[in-house]
């Protein structure tokens, strides 16, 4: 209930009840509006400043979080670059070095990108500079591992290419040492036996019976299978690839075509006495890039160190050949 306000009235010597009228009311109701609108203005200046709404502390918990999760990623990344350069530093050091490639130089590793505006949709944020270099590892990183990815693919084609280059290079007897009776004449020069002349004998003599299994001393194709060269009577020849050829002559039998792959150890012909020969053996040689190599250093594919010194020995000997 509102109170009742009297006023001293001097002419009548009394007091006189205020009687309240609507200019009364409106400018009370006219205070309280703008007291009203001048405290909800200060409270929400304030609550703006200082007090977070619901929204804005879900926001702010974000991007906490964001911010701590943008570091962990750092972290493992940088932890990745020790891991890539370790995988670097093997490449380089071992991997290249045994398939005898150039290292790739830093310059090629560790290039940044190019653009100088290349992060700057990255910029004007409060955690831009996290960001920016954030994405600038991300970056590096992806380009080291693409560099290191094409490097192993060309360590595995250098490491399948090394595989078939040692399968390919001549590397045993061409006829079993349990079927050879001896080694009759190395590599150098010999005396001719039919003309007793010292002559330059570009292969061995394989003593062995007729019929004696001969072996190809690599991987190959045969390109040759006839009796149409000079005093080799009937001989196969086998490219190797690489510029290796082998020649197998005096045989008895073929045991392969022209055109036929052959591996090391099949079995292409047999020891015959066709052509200028003394006696049923089989003469062997080795070219590389058309120049006539010394078979001796090729059998180390199966001799021990003490057999291939014997069998140096007795290939060094000045006797005669068989052809």
């Amino acid at each position: 209930m509102a109170k009742v306000k009297y006023y001293y009235d001097p002419k009548t010597l009394s007091y006189r009840k205020i009687e309240k009228g609507p200019g009364y009311r409106l400018r009370n109701t006219a205070i309280f509006l703008a007291s009203s609108a001048l405290f909800a203005l200060i409270f929400y200046l304030l609550a703006d400043n200082f007090i977070d709404s619901p929204k804005e502390k879900r926001l702010k918990r974000e991007l906490e979080n964001m911010s701590i999760q943008y570091e962990i990623i750092n972290e493992r990344m940088n932890q990745i670059a020790v891991v890539m350069d370790e995988l670097q530093q093997r490449d380089d050091n071992i991997y290249r070095v045994i398939f005898e490639a150039e290292p790739i130089p830093n310059s090629i590793r560790k290039a940044g990108f190019g653009g100088a505006n290349r992060y700057k949709k990255l910029e004007g944020f409060e955690n831009s500079e996290l960001i920016k270099e954030t994405a600038k590892k991300m970056d590096q990183l992806t380009k080291q591992v693409y560099v290191q990815s094409r490097s192993f693919d060309e360590v595995i084609e250098l490491a399948e290419d090394k595989s078939k280059l040692l399968e390919a290079i001549p590397a045993i007897q061409p006829v079993a040492n349990e079927d050879l009776k001896r080694l009759a004449s190395g590599f150098g020069m010999r005396l001719d036996p039919f003309t007793k002349a010292p002559k330059m004998h570009y292969g061995m003599d394989f003593t062995a019976d007729v019929g004696t299994p001969v072996y190809a001393t690599g991987n190959g194709t045969v390109t040759r299978a006839d009796n149409k060269s000079s005093g080799f009577g009937r001989h196969i020849r086998i490219d190797h690839g690489y510029g290796y050829t082998t020649i197998y002559a005096h045989l008895n039998e073929y045991n392969s075509r022209v055109g036929q792959k052959v591996k090391r150890g099949d079995i292409i012909g047999y020891v015959g006495n066709t052509g200028r020969s003394r006696g049923p053996h089989l003469h062997y040689e080795v070219h590389l890039n058309g120049e006539r190599l010394n078979p001796v250093n090729f059998y180390y594919g199966e001799l021990s160190p003490e057999e291939f010194s014997i069998f140096i020995n007795l290939a060094n000997q000045a006797n005669q050949s068989f052809d």
